[in-house]
């Protein structure tokens, strides 16, 4: 049960497969006490509520129910050829047909710029926390810290969807590009049935034996992974140099008119969905508990590869649209045939094997990242503990690795690429705001030191903040052409952010690395993913409502009195040595079954 055989429990379980695995904790040992959990569950939802971790609990004693350390191998070098080789795949040789053709024209460049500002100032946000919390968990530890356990759960969720949907969306591309490498059309690898949906009925084989031999790689060494990731990302780059000079070479300025036939709508509702080609970089944050040097080297590797990867972008988005025109792109395999159409048919099996080299780092980075952030997940026993173990010889989550991608291929072997990139955008958008919320949290409230009234004014900007983010957004979406709304929802936004800087101190420094521009630049960043969600198709919202609702049945049922059951062994284990656990989890908020006159919580930072 929870954490007080928990290490000892790990060690002698090892690679075993039994009930206690996966439901160790007291209220699953019998259906007595299960039903006594879900009799308690309003209170110790509350108090998962409420409870915020401690720094130094992520970084050494949730990290140590892995039972293995897994190995600082990486250096700065490594994490911006990791940045490099997850963000540039799918996104730049699929969609940007697709966006450039039916949304937003030889505009498709500022789609990706705006896009690509979002994805800086979220990489920022990740840096100062991956810096100071060098763990596995990335995002889901840092909104544990400072959100508090029941928002980081729903991140966590949305996280392993994003990983689990960016892996499958890579995988089917891959298959497209494999088809042009083979000059055959992507359906000839495909299995049609035409019982199934549309969207679904496209069974793609190729995509799962990608997926699997992905697998192995990911889970023999992280240091093996990480060089296969960078000699196969210099011939990337090498095969993206060859495109941009190809491109213009070849360039007729005739085609960039008109250069935004769709309008500024267009431009946005492209950017949305484009920001999946910026999805990945956040799978670097996750290698912060195996980097030697956190503090150097995690800046410069994801601000570096952010760097770089946006101007790739908008260098091969104007390359493409200079080829021809936007509305005879190949949706497909665009680069491709935008060379074939020029003159250049020799020129597609170069960039066919580009692009196959692209997806084949992108598939590698995302499992190496979806593995930690599920190793993390589980150690906190949200999720169940047997996914929590690293192997001794590896120094790799092999279980979580197997499991996720399992999950990637039965995806990828159903799912339509539009269908997975549009419902991708929405759980990334949403996980990048949430970050960025926390993150003036950390720098604004610290238990102790923050006054009653500056903790109110902070909640005040900060709901100021998201509200006129969330109203500029739904106003966006559904004026057409309006514009008197922005002149009430803006002004709002900039003056919620600007008495957040004058009037509020902040309460913490950042001890190594910090966001400049506190708070500008993360509210800017949480206005921007909130706009960013409000161009995105009905449909796909109502797929991430059912995922989410999903989520929470799960979480009711299960994953609440796991962790419950976990945090209260560790607060015991405390407690017996002379702690409390307050001390223990910050802000833990004690419910009356344990602590009767205790029933406040105190939101520590």
């Amino acid at each position: 049960m929870g954490v007080n055989d928990g290490d000892e429990g790990l060690r002698r379980r090892g690679c075993s497969c039994t009930k206690n695995d996966f439901l160790p904790e007291e209220s699953f040992q019998s259906w007595g006490n299960y039903v006594q959990a879900l009799k308690a569950t309003p209170l110790r939802f509350k108090d998962r509520v409420l409870t915020r971790s401690l720094d130094t609990t992520e970084i050494h004693e949730i990290k140590a129910r892995s039972e293995h350390e897994m190995k600082k191998t990486l250096t700065w070098w490594d994490l911006i050829w990791f940045g490099i080789g997850a963000v540039i795949g799918a996104g730049i040789f699929v969609l940007t047909g697709q966006e450039a053709r039916q949304e937003a024209g030889p505009a498709v460049v500022l789609s990706f710029v705006v896009s690509g500002l979002s994805a800086m100032l979220s990489v920022f946000c990740y840096t100062e926390f991956a810096v100071e919390i060098p763990v596995a968990g990335g995002s889901f530890a840092y909104l544990r810290v400072e959100l508090g356990d029941f928002v980081a759960f729903v991140a966590a969720g949305n996280i392993l969807l994003e990983y689990v949907i960016g892996g499958a969306a890579v995988a089917r591309s891959w298959t497209s590009y494999f088809a042009t490498l083979c000059n055959k059309q992507p359906e000839d690898f495909r299995i049609i049935v035409h019982s199934m949906p549309e969207d679904y009925g496209q069974l793609d084989p190729i995509a799962v034996g990608v997926s699997a031999v992905i697998c192995i790689l990911a889970v023999v060494s992280t240091k093996g992974s990480s060089r296969f990731n960078y000699i196969a990302s210099i011939i990337h780059v090498v095969v993206i140099l060859f495109i941009i000079i190809g491109g213009f070479a070849n360039a007729d300025t005739k085609n960039y008119k008109p250069f935004a036939p769709f309008g500024t709508r267009g431009v946005f509702k492209a950017s949305a969905v484009l920001f999946f080609a910026y999805i990945g970089f956040d799978a670097v944050s996750t290698m912060a508990e195996e980097t030697k040097n956190p503090a150097k080297d995690i800046p410069i590797g994801l601000v570096g590869s952010m760097a770089v990867t946006t101007l790739a972008y908008c260098l091969l988005a104007i390359a493409l649209c200079l080829m021809q025109p936007y509305y005879t792109i190949n949706v497909d395999a665009p680069f491709s045939v935008a060379f074939e159409a020029v003159g250049w048919d020799w020129a597609k099996y170069v960039v066919a094997f580009g692009a196959l080299k692209g997806m084949t780092t992108v598939l590698l980075v995302s499992a190496v990242g979806q593995a930690r952030y599920l190793t993390h997940i589980a150690r906190t026993h949200m999720m169940p503990p047997w996914l929590a173990q690293v192997h001794g010889k590896t120094g790799t989550p092999v279980n979580a690795t197997i499991v996720m991608l399992t999950a990637t291929a039965i995806i990828a072997f159903f799912t339509k690429l539009n269908v997975l990139s549009n419902l991708l955008s929405i759980s990334t958008l949403f996980i990048f705001m949430l970050v960025a919320v926390a993150l003036l949290v950390r720098r604004y409230y610290v238990s102790g030191v923050t006054t009653t009234a500056n903790q109110v004014k902070l909640i005040v900007c900060i709901l100021l903040i998201l509200i006129s983010s969330i109203a500029t957004a739904a106003y966006w979406g559904l004026s057409k052409h309006g514009w008197i709304g922005y002149c009430i929802t803006v002004p709002i936004w900039f003056l919620g952010t600007l008495y957040l800087a004058v009037f509020v101190p902040q309460a913490r420094a950042p001890k190594l690395w910090g966001v400049p521009l506190v708070p500008w630049l993360p509210s800017a960043s949480i206005a921007i993913n909130i706009f960013l969600l409000g161009s995105i198709d009905r449909a796909s919202f109502a797929r991430f409502g059912v995922w989410t609702v999903i989520l929470l049945l799960y979480y009711i049922f299960f994953g609440l009195h796991a962790s419950y059951d976990t945090a209260k062994a560790s607060g015991e284990n405390d407690r017996a040595a002379g702690g409390t656990w307050k001390q223990m989890e910050e802000g833990g908020a004690i419910s009356s079954a344990t602590d009767p006159n205790n029933t406040s919580a105190n939101p520590g930072a």
